[in-house]
């Protein structure tokens, strides 16, 4: 799945070094999938041109990378056939959440408020790389596809956030730890920020 989540990030049009092809990961994938090491890219890099799916250009740290026809035909391939699946749910809270009897609620509480914090800057992370795509985000233009992506990652943490203060507040209630939010968390924000909005243009963040 890494060789074609990177054959995926070199099909816009340019080419990369292999530090700029991490760069391209860490401002993209890192939001919806594990971005991979510095090392994982290159011996996957290694292995694309290998395979003829990459074209390797220069030496050295000027060494770019473009895809081949070939690598091009192969993604295709992979879009039309690879089965849709199951994203893997894997998710820290939820899994201290479970076995939360091990532990005082308060440490629950923190846990969650923490949480909060994390996906706020995720979202604020995201909706400037949503911004940085305005222009070239129209259909048929290059950067539509991952516009629409950029979006279902914001409804994302803007779901992870409602779920993680509806939580927080029910704990709260129930171990009477005060607060904001009813039992029902009907209003668990606890006075804390919203995600921005990410229609207004910035500096380009890929």
């Amino acid at each position: 799945m890494t060789s074609y989540a990177l054959l995926g990030l070199l099909t816009f049009g340019d080419e990369l070094t292999g530090y700029e092809l991490k760069q391209r990961a860490d401002n993209t994938m890192r939001f919806y999938w594990t971005s991979p090491a510095m090392s994982q890219v290159y011996s996957e890099l290694a292995r694309l041109t290998e395979a003829g799916l990459v074209r390797r250009s220069g030496e050295g740290r000027g060494t770019t990378y473009a895809v081949t026809d070939e690598g091009r035909r192969a993604m295709e391939r992979w879009m039309q056939e690879a089965p849709v699946g199951m994203p893997v749910f894997k998710h820290p809270q939820a899994l201290r959440l479970m076995i939360g009897h091990l532990t005082e609620p308060e440490t629950l509480v923190q846990m969650l408020e923490e949480y909060v914090g994390q996906v706020l800057a995720a979202h604020s992370d995201l909706a400037a790389v949503r911004r940085s795509l305005t222009g070239q985000d129209a259909v048929g233009q290059t950067f539509h596809n991952p516009s629409l992506v950029a979006e279902w990652g914001l409804a994302h943490f803007e779901s992870e956030l409602a779920i993680a203060r509806r939580t927080l507040a029910r704990l709260r209630h129930e171990h009477g730890l005060g607060g904001a939010g009813g039992p029902d968390g009907s209003d668990g924000s606890d006075g804390e920020a919203t995600p921005e909005r990410a229609d207004e243009p910035v500096r380009d963040a890929r």
